[in-house]
């Protein structure tokens, strides 16, 4: 007990001898300032400083690092991006269709320069990072969701494998309805290579997960022109595989292969063509004696035309121009050329957001249908000056010619909802005395020696799946479609159409939430009439 007394007497004259230390300091360093003629020596300065007591300073030291650790805990914008992945991979990287074209600075080395393989060892495909297929197969797992007919089609004929045999060279838009689309070809025995249409269209996280599943797939988001022809021969041309049949979409791909492997061209069973640009391509080589494959024509087909068309593009045109140009389209004048349904899907969105809407067109039976739909029908030279926002929608060229874009007034906005990337005289844009200033992602502001500007979207491509995303249901349609020709095997036209008829049984599969009706019923008479079966309804 005695000890431990004598310890704290002594403990308290220690801190006793401390205090009086600092005050003796304190008093000195107030005697060194106050007196203004004096001179402080550096060697009272030591003297002074080395009075002070050591074990406060570091005290507060300690603190200082404790309060350095707690403000590291709070991570830079990298380490936030490696905390977050950590906790939750998808609410972080969401490698959506809308953010697909925003790559992190590691993915600037073309897609052509760089040696990937996937899970299977394979090295037979080119997209710009097989690591984004995780999040690409999420995006697949959501638009099956909503197309549960391509997916019923599948489980129904996939154990008979009505495809088998079948090699498919594809050129589409690569989304994720496109991935389900090629997901069941090669679920119903097909063995498919898949290029992209359109260089701006492509879901890069999709091609991933499709080259991981083992698609020999090349695409990537904002390829070259140089790169689009070699991703289309690269898919075509390869050691040990033939193809036997073509899924074209706007028929750059049937035409490749026309014009550089026509011994490959000769021996194809089947082009089943979607777009109506593509349609047209293959008009002009039946009319010359030149098609000697046969053709399907989907474009035309009654399922096409009148849900793809129509409810598709009413609902994503709206989606393309807000994401684009933030316009408020309320008491703009908008021309729509072409009234065909993918002008009346736009006229009436449009439309239905208060702009003025005027339609120019060349087929009567659609004027007149513009006229009594409440639209003004005009020639676009007698427009032009006074439009906000010029459409294209005709799938035809030279819609919109150098010398209207001249007659634009400042600030307008040009964009193309057809397929082809030629509907807008794009081409004579790129003059000397012309500049072009991209202001974001597919927005480019072509300015003239004036100063006048006008806002050309996507490069005059196709604005809604360049630039936005499209509805799922509509396009699980078309796509039911396509697999419907692609395993119907009857072709005794070289352009065939098949009746609509033979699409009711399709059409069935696709039903609207909250309606339990069946919407028809085929009779077997019709089709023992018509002398026409299909393996897949059977």
């Amino acid at each position: 007990m005695s000890e431990l007394v004598g310890e704290a007497k002594a403990e308290l004259k220690q801190a006793s001898k401390e205090v009086k230390e600092s005050e003796n300091v304190a008093e000195k360093y107030s005697a060194m300032t106050v007196s203004k003629n004096s001179e402080m020596n550096m060697g009272d300065l030591t003297t002074v400083l080395s009075a002070v007591p050591t074990h406060k300073p570091v005290k507060k030291q300690i603190q200082f690092v404790e309060d350095k650790q707690e403000f590291s805990r709070f991570p830079t914008k990298t380490g936030r991006r490696s905390l977050s992945r950590s906790i939750s991979q998808s609410s972080t990287d969401s490698y959506s269709s809308a953010a697909s074209g925003t790559d992190s600075s590691d993915d600037e080395t073309s897609p052509r320069d760089k040696t990937q393989v996937n899970v299977k060892g394979s090295s037979d495909f080119c997209v710009k990072n097989i690591k984004q297929a995780e999040f690409g197969r999420r995006e697949i797992e959501i638009a099956e969701q909503d197309m549960s007919a391509l997916i019923s089609l599948r489980k129904r004929a996939q154990s008979e494998k009505p495809l088998a045999g079948a090699k498919i060279v594809g050129c589409t838009h690569i989304t994720a309805q496109t991935a389900v689309l090629i997901e069941t070809l090669v679920a119903l025995g097909a063995q498919c290579r898949w290029t992209a249409c359109n260089i701006y269209s492509t879901q890069n996280e999709v091609a991933a997960a499709l080259a991981e599943s083992g698609v020999a797939v090349f695409a990537w988001k904002g390829e070259s022109e140089d790169d689009f022809w070699w991703c289309i021969d690269h898919c075509v041309n390869t050691e040990g595989w033939q193809p036997n049949m073509i899924l074209d979409d706007g028929g750059d791909l049937t035409h490749w292969m026309y014009k550089k492997y026509p011994n490959v061209f000769k021996k194809i069973r089947g082009i089943v063509e979607e777009s109506v640009t593509g349609v047209h391509r293959l008009y002009q080589l039946s009319k010359a004696g030149k098609l000697c494959v046969p053709a399907m024509n989907v474009n035309d087909s009654v399922t096409k035309q009148k849900f793809d068309n129509l409810y598709c593009c009413r609902e994503s045109i709206l989606d393309g121009l807000k994401r684009t140009t933030d316009v408020m389209f309320g008491g703009k004048q908008v021309v729509v050329c072409g009234y065909g349904e993918v002008g009346k899907g736009c006229c009436a969105a449009l439309k239905a957001l208060g702009a003025i809407v005027y339609i120019t067109e060349i087929d009567p039976i659609c004027a007149l249908q513009a006229c009594m739909d409440g639209f003004r029908v005009v020639k676009l030279c007698e427009i032009i000056r006074h439009v906000d926002v010029i459409i294209t929608c005709t799938g035809n060229k030279n819609v919109v010619t150098r010398d209207q874009l001249d007659r634009m007034k400042n600030g307008s906005i040009v964009c193309n909802m057809g397929h082809s990337n030629t509907e807008i005289d794009v081409a004579s844009l790129r003059t000397p005395e012309l500049t072009w200033e991209r202001v974001r992602s597919q927005v480019d502001h072509v300015i003239w020696p004036d100063g006048k500007r006008v806002i050309l979207l996507a490069e005059g491509r196709l604005l809604n799946l360049s630039c936005s995303t499209v509805p799922t249901f509509v396009l699980s349609i078309t796509a039911t479609t396509q697999t419907f020709y692609s395993a119907s095997g009857k072709c005794s036209h070289p352009f065939s159409l098949i009746p609509k008829y033979f699409f009711f049984p399709l059409i069935n599969l696709h039903t609207i939430p909250h309606s339990d009706k069946v919407f028809c019923k085929i009779n077997s008479e019709i089709l023992h009439v018509h002398k026409y079966s299909h393996p897949l309804l059977l």
